[in-house]
């Protein structure tokens, strides 16, 4: 009974926790613009109530300050690895056509604003509470830490059908190498952001802290559209 107990609880949470990302995902999508900035961190903070009333601990969440210097430490060194990549990437014509993506053909104001204020408290704030803190530590809690990123890493997957629907039509190298259909190109980045959402389950493990997930998670994006839009401005001025 309290084997089955503990299931009924899980499955519960883990319901309610789909759902409210689930209404989320729609309403970032089909709202209005930039309805992620106020959503986000609010709907980040209803799921951390939402995990802690369902017992998880800081320290399940990521959260905890015993982990906070070995996280920073892994901060540091996600941003300068991806800002290495991202400069040999961008500086090597056979791979700069993956930094051309007309979402990010943005005046160089709107670039910092996005990069440093939109990207960090609409997407990655909810994303990495959300996959990487309350979801992995409820799955961890009761089925394993293996699970628990498998769980995870598939969820934040699925979370991204919806953002990357026009893929194929922005980014100039997803286009060439999946086509400019819609569905193809879907697959691709659900596949390619829940292998990425493993990596961040293991830097996350590796660390103990949410933050060195966060701050790899924010390069990626955020250094990512600093780069398009540089190359963006270049190529057009």
């Amino acid at each position: 009974m309290p084997v089955l107990n503990h299931r009924r609880r899980l499955a519960l949470v883990l319901g309610a926790v789909l759902l409210v990302l689930a209404a989320v995902n729609v309403a970032d999508k089909y709202g209005p613009h930039h309805t992620g900035l106020i959503a986000g961190p609010l709907v980040a903070a209803l799921l951390v109530v939402i995990a802690r009333r369902a017992g998880l601990t800081w320290h399940d969440l990521g959260l905890s300050r015993r982990t906070l210097v070995p996280g920073l430490k892994y901060a540091v060194g996600a941003i300068l690895a991806v800002a290495a990549v991202y400069a040999v990437g961008a500086a090597i014509p056979l791979t700069r056509p993956a930094f051309q993506d007309v979402r990010y053909h943005l005046h160089p104001g709107a670039a910092l604003l996005t990069a440093f204020i939109i990207v960090p408290l609409g997407t990655v704030l909810l994303e990495e509470i959300a996959f990487r803190g309350v979801l992995l530590g409820l799955v961890k809690r009761h089925r394993g830490a293996t699970w628990a990123s498998i769980t995870s890493s598939v969820l934040f997957g699925l979370w991204h059908i919806l953002p990357s629907l026009r893929l194929g039509q922005a980014n100039q190298a997803v286009g060439a190498v999946l086509g400019g259909g819609r569905w193809l190109p879907v697959l691709g980045a659900v596949a390619f952001t829940a292998v990425a959402g493993l990596l961040l389950c293991e830097l996350r493990r590796r660390s103990g802290s949410l933050l060195a997930a966060a701050a790899l998670h924010w390069a990626t994006n955020g250094l990512g559209l600093l780069v398009a839009a540089a190359l963006a401005t270049t190529r057009f001025a």
